[in-house]
């Protein structure tokens, strides 16, 4: 279903939050649009919520499975002004997901099992937010994909990942419990192109709605329990977000796609599609869920 505006959406389509988990799609470009959506909705998604620019033409069959809102990505605080207003409207305790174009969400066993079952343990774990990790994707040849987008051919990197303890301006800059920053992919092997500000691979994806939570620019949560990495007591569960994001930008960047010739280096791995792969390379915890 169409509608004119994110208000109008929120006054007349308000039903479609009533029931989780809620799949928001955040559009910046053209590029596999339909591939994100087909994905989220395999993965156990009812009808998402899609901000996209007006030119987005979809075919018939996945326009009816969607509520499209008009949206400029490009706009200051785009991300926040889409997701926050959500939330707000959602019933308190309802998982939510936020991804962009060309984005793909992996979890442990995602093969067999729906994003359903994962939510549905993790809320018996007492937790209302769950780590993921953007895991960058790329295209091997860039002459042949200018773009950076290949979807049969996606590489990603099988090493390069690290953390660091996220400080606590509020005391004297310590680590703050249970929240670290991570690094790695495109952003680490490229990072003179890319702002400091923007170089975590870290994102709270997954997390259930609550009064007056709200989600920060830099993707993190105004709850600082909800930006923990796991409880006091053990490993949690985190996800994966194969995107290619970061690769597009790069390309799309007129100061960087000339300095990149190609994304491949010695720990380029062509990427198989499979939560295994990713458990396999630590870029995903199954925590106690077997």
């Amino acid at each position: 279903m169409d509608y004119a505006s994110l208000e109008t959406f929120l006054a007349e389509g308000k039903a479609a939050l009533a029931k989780g988990p809620i799949a928001m799609i955040l559009v910046e470009d053209l590029v596999e649009v339909e591939s994100t959506i087909r994905h989220h909705l395999k993965a156990g998604f009812a009808a998402p919520l899609v901000f996209a620019p007006e030119a987005l033409t979809l075919p018939g069959d996945l326009a009816e499975k969607i509520h499209r809102i008009p949206w400029n990505m490009h706009a200051p605080e785009a991300l926040v002004r889409a997701v926050n207003p959500v939330i707000a409207a959602a019933p308190p305790g309802t998982w939510m997901y936020y991804c962009f174009n060309a984005e793909y969400l992996f979890f442990p066993f995602c093969e067999s099992r729906t994003v359903r079952e994962l939510l549905a343990f993790h809320t018996e774990e007492r937790r209302a937010a769950m780590l993921s990790y953007v895991v960058d994707l790329y295209a091997p040849d860039l002459e042949k994909n200018p773009n950076a987008v290949n979807l049969t051919e996606a590489m990603l990197d099988r090493s390069g990942y690290y953390a660091l303890g996220r400080p606590d301006p509020e005391n004297q800059g310590h680590p703050k419990e249970r929240q670290l920053n991570f690094y790695g992919g495109l952003r680490w092997r490229f990072e003179e192109h890319i702002s400091e500000k923007r170089r975590k691979i870290d994102r709270i994806a997954l997390f259930r709605s609550a009064p007056g939570l709200t989600l920060r620019p830099d993707h993190t949560f105004s709850d600082e329990e909800y930006n923990t990495y796991a409880c006091p007591w053990h490993h949690n569960l985190t996800a994966a977000i194969a995107s290619f994001r970061v690769a597009k930008a790069l390309k799309y960047n007129p100061g960087s796609t000339y300095d990149i010739p190609t994304f491949r280096w010695s720990n380029s791995v062509p990427f198989d599609w499979s939560s295994q792969q990713l458990m396999d390379l630590g870029l995903m915890e199954q925590g106690q869920w077997f």
